[in-house]
């Protein structure tokens, strides 16, 4: 799996962070998404696909592929 984010569509809601703290955090100033781990291990998946589900600004892009 391969995680992309769109910082520009990110509107700091944080959801992601509270589901997938080890793949997501934010930035301090204005809460935006900043992307921990690109290629999250595989125990990781199904929160990071619950992260990219639940993004209100649909920020959150996943590739199965990689």
């Amino acid at each position: 799996m391969k995680v992309i984010v769109d910082e520009v569509k990110c509107c700091g809601a944080g959801q992601c962070v509270l589901i997938a703290p080890e793949v997501f955090d934010q930035r301090e100033d204005d809460g935006i998404v900043i992307l921990l781990d690109a290629e999250p291990p595989e125990q990781l998946h199904a929160v990071v696909r619950e992260a990219a589900t639940v993004c209100p600004a649909a920020a959150i892009e996943l590739s199965e592929t990689a």
